[in-house]
């Protein structure tokens, strides 16, 4: 008999049922207010990936019935200029969130930026008041990422109390805040990072191994315990074979790790698509909340 495969976490068909189960709350918000909620989207530059990552947000964005309104600026925009913008995005009561996409150019601190959006209209859940409303376990507004690994886990695992989860990344995009999310979920959390002693071991004890470390393949079956759910948050490009773009990879190798796994994320096609989700969920969350609807429950 042949080893058996992981189950593929489809983060695709479950973006795509999460995006449904919004279309209630948006058909409410118009019948409420006369109009469905509205996500301002600010690019800077021109980055490739930014530019994509915008397209796919605004598309997404028009396909769950809601208003996106797009800001491109040029990468010599100052950060005066661009704070001035946020600031006449959060006194208009038209737009429910506001998003900019990192990064930004070098001229401009990120922080600032960040802690300039109205905390109830940041739908990236970034500002610092966001974040303290996670720590200390009030509902605010998630970042987008930990929570789609949220819901993908919870989807999958159900229950997730007890359960020991190991995280491989400390940043305060992903790491930090997908740690409080499980911690919220009951589990035992450990923060496994770049000074972490016998990482393979700390990361074999984890009932959910979450990877978002940014290194390609980095975590290999060795370090998987029989039966653990996989998370692989790492989006990688290797290098380019002959005449052929590099591949997407993650930061799991997947293809033993799934001889090892329950259950893994693929990448591409796992956390991606729910990021962008949980962004059009967030953004409903803000619409709600502001007017004390009924919002999405976890």
């Amino acid at each position: 008999m042949g080893l058996k495969k992981a189950t593929i976490i489809d983060g695709k068909e479950f973006s795509s049922r999460t995006n449904q189960s919004l279309l209630p709350y948006v058909e409410l918000i118009v019948e409420k207010i006369g109009r469905p909620p509205a996500l301002a989207v600010i690019l800077v530059g021109e980055d490739a990936a930014s530019l994509v990552y915008v397209r796919n947000k605004v598309k997404q964005t028009k396909d769950a019935g809601m208003v996106s309104i797009e800001h491109q600026l040029s990468a010599e925009t100052s950060e005066k200029t661009l704070l001035s913008l946020i600031d006449t995005l959060n006194k208009d009561d038209q737009i429910d969130g506001i998003l900019v996409q990192l990064p930004l150019p070098d001229h401009i601190n990120e922080n600032s930026i960040i802690n300039a959006i109205k905390p109830s209209k940041d739908v990236d859940g970034f500002s610092i008041p966001n974040v303290g409303l996670l720590s200390t376990s009030v509902s605010g507004l998630i970042p987008c990422t930990p929570l789609g690994c949220l819901l993908l886990l919870k989807s999958y695992v159900g229950d997730l109390s007890g359960k020991s989860a190991v995280i491989i990344g400390r940043s305060n995009i992903v790491g930090k805040p997908m740690a409080q999310l499980l911690l919220n979920e009951n589990c035992t959390v450990t923060i496994a990072h770049s000074k972490t002693k016998n990482i393979e071991a700390v990361c074999k004890e984890a009932d959910i191994l979450v990877a978002a470390v940014g290194r390609p393949n980095f975590v290999k079956s060795e370090w998987v315990k029989k039966g653990a759910v996989v998370i692989d948050v790492g989006i990688n490009r290797l290098p380019p074979e002959g005449d052929k773009k590099g591949r997407l990879v993650g930061d799991v190798d997947f293809n033993s790790v799934s001889n090892v796994a329950s259950a893994i994320t693929p990448v591409p096609g796992g956390v991606g698509p729910m990021t962008i989700a949980c962004l059009l969920r967030n953004t409903v969350t803000a619409a709600c909340k502001r007017r004390n609807f009924n919002e999405p429950e976890m």
